[in-house]
C-alpha cells in the first residue's frame, strides 16, 4: 500500500519574520512513516518545518504552510492510498501577509485571520487516520472529529498529561473509532505507538 503521512507543524506567516505555529516536533509522524516503511509499504512523508532525519526508505516532501501541505498531499495521494494525518496543521492564517518586516509602530492592534483548508476532510482515499491533540473532553472531541472527517480511526491524546504531547519521546493515546469504540493504550514510546498504528491499519486491507 501507499502510505502518505503528514508530520510536524505548519507556519503561517504574517510577514517574512513572524508566523503563527505550534510546538509540534514531528517525532510522532516520522515514527509512523518509519514503521510503515519497515512494514514494506511505499511511504511519502509530507513534513512541516522540523529538524529530523528522513527515515530509511521514505520519500520526504518538505513544506511550510497548511496550503503547501495540502498541495503536496494531493500530489502523491491516490484513491487506494492510506493517509495518516499526524501533522499539527494551523487552523488559521493571517488574511494578509506583508511583503517586508512590519516594524513595531506598523504592527496592527488586531490581526485578521482566515481559516486554512482541512486536509483530512478535503481529500478522498481508501483509508484516513487522524490525530487529535486535546486538553479537555479528549475522547468526546476526538469521536466528533472522527465522524465529521469520515476517518477510519483517530488517535487521541491529552497533551496536558505527563509523557504525552508535543516534543516528548513517549505518548499516552487512545484509538477512537467511528462506531464509538475506544481502545485505551498505556504510555509508550512514540515508535511503539507508531508500530501499533501501522499494525491496526494493516488489518483493514
Amino acid at each position: 500500500m501507499r502510505f502518505v503521512v503528514t508530520a510536524g507543524p505548519t507556519r503561517e506567516f504574517l510577514d517574512p519574520v513572524r508566523f503563527l505555529s505550534n510546538p509540534s516536533s514531528g517525532k510522532m509522524g516520522f515514527a509512523v512513516a518509519e514503521e510503515a516503511a519497515k512494514s514494506g509499504h511505499e511511504v511519502f512523508l509530507v513534513a512541516g518545518p522540523v529538524n529530523l532525519k528522513t527515515p530509511k526508505g521514505v520519500k520526504r516532501i518538505d513544506v511550510t504552510s497548511a496550503r503547501d501541505m495540502l498541495k503536496a498531499v494531493k500530489g502523491v495521494l491516490d484513491r487506494d492510498s492510506v493517509l495518516v494525518g499526524v501533522a499539527a496543521v494551523a487552523d488559521f492564517r493571517p488574511k494578509v501577509k506583508a511583503a517586508r518586516k512590519l516594524h513595531k509602530g506598523e504592527m496592527p492592534e488586531t490581526i485578521e485571520l482566515v481559516r486554512n483548508p482541512d486536509i483530512l476532510a478535503s481529500v478522498k482515499c481508501r483509508h484516513k487516520v487522524g490525530f487529535a491533540a486535546e486538553t479537555d473532553r479528549v475522547l468526546e472531541s476526538a469521536a466528533g472529529k472522527c465522524r465529521r472527517k469520515r476517518l477510519g480511526m483517530i488517535v487521541a491524546n491529552d497533551v496536558t498529561r505527563p509523557g504525552a504531547g508535543f516534543g516528548t519521546d513517549t505518548n499516552l493515546a487512545s484509538f477512537v473509532f467511528p462506531d464509538g469504540n475506544v481502545e485505551r493504550l498505556p504510555i509508550m514510546s512514540k515508535r511503539r505507538l507508531a508500530r501499533k498504528i501501522v499494525e491496526r491499519i494493516s488489518k483493514w486491507f
